[in-house]
């Protein structure tokens, strides 16, 4: 299955290294670039990518509400936000836009493909570094409650909301709780749908922001 990818950043030389990086890989195609969020939201729209890397900080309309209007036009698509800093304020405010997962634009070249290609799966991307800065920021400004589909889980399902909420893998859950990765995959689906979230990065974000656990 061909990904179609978006590149979104402001400087021309970003982009072209990541088109030159990207199109080498015979499974993803480039089908757009945009140099501003009002470009990338045409873009979007036109070519319907699967994945968009996306920049936030750019002129005329930046990646964070760039990112809410695509997923609002397109709820399939998923956007990596690509930054410099895994402690920026922005990573926040990304995941509450929507975004699956986060690029450090000094990652190595394999890492920044198989991010692709992990988000394109359906799944996010979240570093265990991001992932603790998440835990700390959103344990800091609690309040929200939770959803009334958090008492649709069964145990076990809160159980894998548990670990997923402290930053586990999914091997990490399943040697945890002693199940197999084809059970844990399957308990993280039924939880996903049942809290009505795109995927784990935004499991953790309701965990945090409605008080859910207290790790």
């Amino acid at each position: 299955m061909m990904i179609r990818t978006m590149i979104v950043d402001d400087q021309v030389m970003v982009r072209a290294g990541l088109r030159m990086l990207l199109d080498e890989e015979p499974d993803i195609d480039v089908v757009a670039e945009a140099g501003n969020g009002i470009e990338a939201v045409a873009q979007a729209a036109r070519c319907r990518p699967d994945v968009l890397l996306m920049d936030i900080r750019m002129p005329e309309l930046d990646g964070l509400e760039a990112t809410r209007r695509i997923l609002a036009a397109d709820a399939d698509a998923r956007v990596l936000i690509l930054t410099t800093f895994n402690h920026d304020d922005h990573v926040y405010e990304a995941l509450r836009a929507g975004a699956s997962g986060f690029v450090l634009k000094d990652q190595p070249p394999e890492q920044l493909i198989a991010a692709v290609r992990i988000v394109a799966a359906g799944d996010a991307l979240l570093s265990p570094a991001v992932t603790r800065s998440v835990i700390a920021h959103f344990t800091q400004n609690r309040g929200e409650l939770p959803p009334s589909a958090i008492e649709t889980l069964t145990a076990r399902e809160m159980d894998v909301f548990r670990l997923i909420a402290a930053g586990l893998s999914n091997a990490e859950i399943g040697r945890q709780l002693f199940i197999s990765d084809t059970t844990v995959k399957t308990h993280v689906t039924r939880l996903l749908q049942k809290l009505e979230v795109r995927d784990r990065a935004q499991a953790i974000v309701m965990a945090y922001r409605c008080n859910v656990f207290e790790l």
